[in-house]
């Protein structure tokens, strides 16, 4: 997986009826672009993030 800052994050939800979540990628801190991300999700708390099988990454539109 690849990313950069500026970026959302969608995790889908593991088990029928858990809700979905997306955030912002606020700090890449692998290399080139690779997990973990800090991610702000949209109720504003902040996690590390090492995304699995069940996310996505859109590109930041310019």
């Amino acid at each position: 997986m690849h990313a950069g800052v500026g970026d959302e994050i969608q995790v889908h939800g593991r088990t029928v009826g858990s809700a979905e979540q997306r955030g912002e990628i606020l700090e890449v801190r692998g290399p080139d672009g690779a997990p973990p991300y800090l991610v702000r999700f949209a109720d504003g708390h902040e996690a590390l993030v090492f995304p699995g099988p069940d996310c996505e990454v859109q590109a930041h539109a310019d």
